[in-house]
């Protein structure tokens, strides 16, 4: 390689979930894999961060993960009984099979996932991919659908479920709206150029990662152990799946330690944390010069499309010139890109109101009333106290689709997760809060969950009252005004 670079992620989903399984079932209190009172880089974590900075991730009962394997089983055991009616001719079901014209390619699917899809998955398909046909605000409208087949196939029945309450989309600061006179800047563009543009751009855990890092260092490149001439981290802002934010002071010290780059992710950040919506950054009171690549998306708190990297000058003008995207891809439409415009000078105040920074602050009093609320009911959620990112575990799989549709019959549209998204055993519904969010929207929702919670058994913490489970002495990180 002319230009070799190590990647090291210093909080992949899985990896960091993983080690932190690993960590607990060992019996060690951590927060957020962190021993309480250990110093990173010869300094006391106390230093680092500048406010209090609690995550949750409480282990399930041992019943509760014995179920969830027993619940895989039988409905594997099952699966196979199924197939072998199949064969014989005695089960009439679809079977997920490919063409025959495939045959001679290598396979598209490995005989467990075929055997996943067909016996497992079919059974709860239902609950993904539902057809909405409104903008996903803090309500939408649902195209109800019914299925003659097992959920192999469904048709419309014309009828639409109405003001379903959506805890599942990522509009965070209620930027997807429709309210004319908020979008009457995106309409003229709209009017003014179409919806298009038919040319490109250039035509108009810590532990872990440190040793990551010592190591790319040590031993260089896996064969000719030549120095790497860059080491990059890539973490997230925060992780949509668990909900936790990344303990970005940490990070960044093991960069200037390392001397290596730094790439941020703040796809569910942006907007979403920070005093005025900045993401991680500012919710750290950090400098985005400590930042090398700063990474997000417009189509969560911005309710629009596309995205943007920024950076240095010269990283700037390099990917103007060389990136796949601005070279060949279609540009951004105007009424998007109006939008986009729309949704930043109302976050800082350039529109003349106060109503980018409500709507922040209004945010964070969601998120924190919603998490608490599901801490006092004796749910286990996951992540940040700031995350609006809220997962709910589930654990077994009967519990998925069972949670999901008795939650549309209380017209909650939401949205649930399992395998292989997520580990076998943390099958999770996966709410997003939003500023739109009314505090009687959340009172439905947390009413209706405290009474499914009830009749499924969800309620899985050991310490339901409190909104800091002893299971964690959860660390506090604070400095001196």
């Amino acid at each position: 390689m002319a230009n070799p670079s190590a990647v090291c992620n210093g909080h992949l989903h899985h990896h960091h979930h993983q080690k932190q399984n690993n960590l607990l079932k060992s019996g060690v209190c951590k927060k957020n894999g962190i021993t309480k009172g250990m110093k990173k880089n010869g300094v006391s974590n106390g230093t680092l961060y500048k406010k209090t900075f609690i995550e949750h991730f409480e282990q399930a009962p041992m019943y509760v993960a014995v179920l969830t394997f027993v619940g895989f089983g039988v409905g594997t055991i099952f699966g196979y009984l199924r197939d072998f009616m199949r064969a014989w001719g005695l089960e009439k079901r679809n079977i997920a099979e490919e063409r025959e014209q495939q045959k001679d390619f290598v396979p598209l699917y490995q005989d467990f996932e075929n055997f996943y899809t067909r016996n497992l998955y079919m059974r709860i398909r239902d609950n993904w991919n539902r057809p909405i046909c409104s903008v996903p605000g803090p309500q939408f409208d649902l195209m109800e659908r019914v299925t003659d087949d097992y959920n192999w196939t469904f048709r419309f029945t014309g009828r639409t479920i109405k003001n379903v309450i959506n805890m599942g989309s990522y509009n965070y600061l209620g930027f997807a709206e429709t309210e004319p006179n908020a979008l009457k800047t995106v309409t003229k563009e709209l009017q003014k150029y179409g919806t298009g543009i038919c040319s490109t751009r250039q035509e108009m855990d810590m532990q872990s990662l440190e040793k990551l890092l010592r190591d790319a260092i040590i031993y260089g490149q896996p064969r000719s152990r030549r120095a790497w001439r860059k080491i990059i981290i890539l973490v997230e802002g925060i992780y949509s799946m668990e909900g936790s934010i990344v303990r970005l002071p940490e990070i960044v010290s093991l960069k200037k330690k390392y001397k290596a780059y730094l790439y941020l992710d703040e796809a569910h950040s942006i907007g979403a944390v920070g005093a005025t919506g900045r993401g991680v950054v500012e919710y750290f009171g950090m400098s985005p010069d400590d930042v090398d690549v700063l990474m997000g998306t417009f189509t969560k708190s911005f309710g629009a499309a596309g995205g943007y990297i920024a950076g240095k000058k010269d990283l700037v003008d390099f990917l103007r010139t060389h990136s796949h995207s601005a070279v060949y891809a279609t540009s951004m439409c105007p009424p998007v890109a109006e939008q986009i415009i729309r949704a930043m000078k109302c976050l800082m105040g350039l529109d003349g109101t106060t109503q980018g920074l409500q709507r922040v602050r209004q945010l964070g009093k969601n998120t924190r009333y919603f998490r608490r609320r599901l801490h006092e009911m004796g749910f286990i959620i996951y992540g940040n106290d700031d995350s609006p990112v809220v997962p709910l575990l589930l654990y077994m799989p009967g519990k998925i689709g069972a949670f999901a549709r008795r939650m549309l019959e209380k017209n909650i549209g939401v949205v649930v997760v399992g395998f292989p998204a997520t580990p076998i055993t943390e099958s999770r519904a996966r709410f997003c809060v939003s500023a739109a969010h009314t505090r009687e929207m959340l009172d439905t929702v947390l009413n209706a969950l405290d009474e499914l919670g009830d009749f499924l058994q969800l309620k899985y913490s050991r310490y339901s009252k409190s909104s800091h489970p002893e299971l964690y002495e959860e660390t506090r990180f604070e400095l001196e005004d």
